[in-house]
């Protein structure tokens, strides 16, 4: 009777257990599709919301020299410099007349016209407006200072002016039988200025880069070799110099960092961030993929980091911002963050029958400005 007993007994758990555990198992597949539902129904608001950016028709062509300038937008429509806001609107005017030129910095302009100068602040407000003492070939402003190249392509003249239009500096023998390249503005509050230079009577090419306080003295001098030197920006306390073999590190007094020197041959510089502190994103694409308009690949210098990306679909031109990269294709906006080299995809709000041709440039608060054809579009970058 007993055994009988724990045979019951045993047979009861035996049937209690298995159903005891299909019940455990069926409230985990609901739990998990619960759970599983709730992270598509987030991913899709979440893409829903992101994927809506916003495009708006700017009122200029992409012939008439589109700038962004800070937040905002430059254009020259060959009587007038406009500035649009990113929304398209128009800020404000400046009439220059016929065959100017212009160069922006964030918060300046410096416009000429034959030996005509102006230098023009953010709100559309002139500080000087002169004639120069010869043709001007080309200007550059930072936040203090603006650099004027006057005379003729092998005997120019530099001259260094404050923004109101005071004559600050000015370096002519230095540039016998040179011709400028560039100008910029380094340093707390731009005291420091470097040059690039083709020696152009030199047995062999040479690119020539000098560096000087402003107002005071030469503090340096690099011969850069027979390969183009096309751009110099300051980052981290670091000029960094971009040829078409080499990216080469100078600190303020042109001392070469000779551990930070990197090969770039077959890639492009074509932007960077700079920073308030710490190191800048550049970004570069290859050489030959930027010459066809078709880029599948991307390369960013950080600090002593070097990444390479590869585009989801062929780009038109790319940008970086902050933490992250955009590339531009003739349908599709895409992003990624640096660090995660992952793109996201975001059908352009544009007219179905238009295609993305160029990309200008990026705005401060976050704007891509895109040409379809001559038409161009403000769109609203994705974060």
């Amino acid at each position: 009777m007993q055994a009988r007993g724990r045979s019951r007994r045993s047979g009861l758990q035996q049937e209690t257990r298995p159903s005891r555990w299909r019940q455990m198992r069926n409230w985990l597949i609901v739990i998990a599709v619960v759970a599983l539902a709730v992270t598509v129904f987030r991913a899709v608001r979440s893409q829903r919301e992101v994927t809506e950016i916003e495009a708006v028709a700017m009122p200029c062509t992409a012939d008439q020299n589109v700038t962004p300038f800070g937040d905002s937008v430059l254009y020259y429509d060959g009587a007038s410099i406009h500035c649009l806001a990113g929304g398209g609107g128009i800020r404000w005017s400046f009439p220059v007349g016929t065959g100017a030129s212009f160069a922006a910095s964030d918060t300046h302009m410096v416009v000429w016209s034959g030996t005509q100068l102006f230098i023009v602040d953010r709100n559309g407000r002139p500080s000087y407006n002169e004639n120069m003492n010869g043709q001007v070939q080309f200007a550059r402003v930072g936040s203090k200072y603006a650099a004027v190249v006057v005379g003729g392509d092998t005997e120019p003249d530099l001259l260094i002016k404050n923004l109101d239009g005071t004559q600050v500096d000015e370096e002519s023998e230095a540039y016998t039988g040179m011709l400028l390249l560039d100008v910029g503005f380094y340093g707390e509050a731009d005291q420091y200025m470097w040059t690039l230079a083709l020696d152009v009577y030199g047995t062999a090419i040479n690119t020539v880069m000098n560096t000087f306080q402003v107002g005071k003295m030469n503090t340096g001098v690099v011969d850069l070799g027979e390969f183009l030197a096309y751009k110099v920006l300051f980052e981290d306390n670091k000029l960094r110099v971009f040829t078409t073999q080499q990216m080469y590190t100078y600190d303020y007094k042109a001392v070469q960092d000779m551990g930070a020197t990197q090969l770039v041959y077959g890639w492009q510089l074509i932007d960077y961030d700079v920073p308030e502190r710490g190191s800048a994103p550049m970004l570069l694409a290859a050489t030959k993929q930027l010459a066809e308009g078709s880029l599948t690949e991307l390369r960013v210098l950080t600090g002593t980091q070097d990444r390479r990306y590869t585009l989801p679909s062929a780009c038109i031109g790319a940008g970086v911002q902050g933490r992250n990269i955009y590339a531009v294709s003739k349908n599709y906006l895409y992003r990624a963050d640096i660090d995660r080299q992952r793109f996201f995809g975001y059908a352009l709000p544009i007219p179905e029958s238009k295609q993305v041709t160029k990309l200008i440039g990026l705005t401060s608060n976050g704007r891509a400005i895109v040409a379809c054809g001559q038409e161009v579009y403000s769109v609203q970058l994705p974060k």
